[in-house]
């Protein structure tokens, strides 16, 4: 502080030091200490396992996984929807000393590829489906070559990706040229179990733990690299603000492959003895309600737009929700008269929780118990400990305390870079390790911070963030696609819907329905745009830079009349 400046920048150096812990060795002390209490109930499979079940089920799993080859720092990847199988996967990872990557469900075979080749995966443990997706033919035209395959103890030489050698079904059906996950568990061998459980002094926390894909604001695929030392801490440290613990139950609405899906619902409950509570693999809300009601939770985390659905289904189906202590949300903003609802409808005078987090940077800023409705609907929380955080200009000065500018980071959570990317890992992550998150923000002195203008142009529907680079990129692999610029329409229902302004090809004529054909088995169902338009030229500015709100007014223009019409 020089005289009346104070530069944007904040330090919260906690109130306990960070701790020296992987998840494997957590997993441990959680089935010594909470060894008959609930890890996780799947309530559409009808399984319940205890800490000490999801341990011994997990070594299996790992040690039947290091017998088919996989080795110490092998990618293994887990693609599925929510289930008991997929967080037990992500624990028998951790214990194999393996990197979990965590793939969206949503995927078709393009993003499935990709994602396999970026990274190397060597194993793949997949669900059966996901909603309307057949995972397994989704693989197979990715890996044409399982149809070849005299057994499922083949391994695979695939042209697709060379990197692939094994494919695990969770499911007690048998899949051509797969394994099924049973058959590899049963197939462990008391010695390679021992061996998984000697090991786990050797893996350190500064060993990258998993790899979540984030788009980043550049719209290309980028395999996020956390560590153990990253996601325990900051699952710990977050969970210790919401009083977590052994009488917690977490209802988990959001999927898995995020990473708030697994802080939340994996890694808190190894840490706290808390109960993972899953009513079903995509979100339904009449089935969390009928969760949360029949398990007596207490805790959730989910984008404001679904606890909308939630309470709406509570007044409709007469489902009396009243054990809900904290009400977890972030990737959207929740407005006051929503957090006035939520706290009517659940009886809680302060459940909802915001927080603000990135993949590569974990949650940076997270409600503090006794906060003020006003902190809770105009802040994203207070700053997490051992966090630093400063607001910068263009030119990476820091701004005065109380101006936007843009949030950079630093600290335990920073990712330890994108996997095989160090160029676009240079871009993000500075050498003096502060992380540029391209948000708009504002800090204040008190400790909390505002976000002005979300990540650039990110597109938030129902928790999940779209950019519209990705959708541009797709659009102008079409032949008679010249030029594509997407942005999200506020929606009440899912927060933000997306809309697509095409340039056509001369003399070119395409209907809406030919675009969304030209989606189907594509894209993920999430990213098709619900608003389709087509332009002969983009408004721009003098540096040729499309004018996108032009393009929202417009569309604004045309809805708000359609409604007007209708009545």
């Amino acid at each position: 502080e020089t005289g009346s400046y104070k530069p944007s920048y904040l330090h919260n150096p906690g109130v306990e030091p960070l701790c020296a812990l992987t998840t494997g060795q957590a997993i441990d002390i959680a089935a010594q200490k909470w060894k008959d209490r609930d890890a996780v109930v799947s309530l559409y499979q009808g399984h319940r396992y205890t800490f000490s079940e999801v341990r011994d089920k997990a070594d299996k799993i790992a040690a039947g996984l290091m017998q088919l080859g996989l080795k110490r720092g092998d990618r293994l990847g887990i693609w599925g929807p929510n289930s008991s199988e997929w967080f037990i996967s992500r624990l028998a990872a951790a214990r194999g000393g393996f990197i979990a990557v965590q793939l969206d469900p949503a995927y078709q075979s393009p993003e499935l590829q990709y994602s396999l080749n970026k990274v190397e995966i060597k194993m793949l443990i997949i669900s059966p489906s996901f909603k309307t997706n057949n995972c397994y033919e989704i693989v197979r035209a990715v890996v044409p070559e399982l149809d070849k395959c005299a057994d499922a103890g083949t391994e695979l030489t695939c042209e697709k990706v060379p990197s692939l050698k094994r494919i695990i079904v969770m499911s007690d059906t048998q899949y051509k040229g797969a394994h099924r996950l049973k058959d590899v568990s049963d197939s462990a061998l008391p010695e390679t179990v021992k061996k998984v459980r000697e090991q786990q002094v050797l893996i350190q926390p500064d060993d990258g733990c998993c790899i979540l894909f984030s788009s980043g604001t550049t719209g290309t695929p980028k395999g996020a690299l956390i560590s153990h030392h990253s996601i325990i801490n900051n699952s710990l440290l977050c969970g210790k603000r919401t009083n977590m613990g052994m009488k917690t139950n977490m209802l988990i609405i959001t999927q898995f492959c995020h990473l708030s899906g697994t802080a939340a619902g994996i890694i808190c409950a190894i840490l706290f003895g808390s109960t993972t509570v899953l009513p079903c693999p995509t979100f339904d809300s009449v089935k969390a309600l009928e969760a949360t009601i029949s398990e007596r939770c207490t805790h959730v985390v989910g984008a404001p737009s679904l606890y909308v659905d939630m309470m709406a289904n509570s007044k409709q189906h007469d489902l009396k929700v009243t054990t809900l202590q904290v009400a977890f949300y972030g990737g959207a903003p929740c407005s006051e008269q929503l957090a006035l609802q939520i706290k009517g409808n659940f009886e809680r005078s302060n459940i909802n929780k915001p927080c603000f987090g990135m993949t590569e940077t974990c949650v940076t800023f997270v409600a503090r118990a006794d906060d003020t409705i006003e902190q809770r609907t105009q802040t994203v929380g207070y700053i997490a400990d051992h966090c630093e955080v400063k607001v910068v200009d263009k030119e990476g000065r820091m701004v005065p305390m109380g101006t936007p500018g843009e949030l950079w980071i630093r600290g335990y959570g920073n990712m330890l870079g994108y996997w095989n990317d160090d160029q676009k890992t240079r871009e993000f992550l500075r050498d003096d390790r502060w992380a540029k998150t391209g948000d708009e923000f504002i800090l204040q002195e008190d400790g909390y911070g505002r976000i002005v203008g979300r990540v650039k142009e990110c597109i938030i529907r129902i928790g999940d963030k779209i950019f519209p680079s990705e959708i541009e990129n797709f659009f102008t692999q079409h032949p008679d696609i010249l030029e594509a610029q997407a942005f999200g329409v506020p929606d009440p229902k899912v927060g933000e819907e997306i809309c697509v302004y095409l340039r056509l090809r001369g003399g070119v004529v395409l209907t809406e329905d030919n675009i969304w054909e030209f989606c189907k088995d594509k894209v993920s169902e999430y990213r098709i745009p619900k608003y389709i338009r087509f332009t002969k030229q983009f408004q721009r500015t003098s540096f040729g830079k499309v004018r996108k709100f032009k393009l929202l007014e417009e569309l604004m223009e045309e809805l708000n009349t359609q409604k007007q019409t209708k009545r």
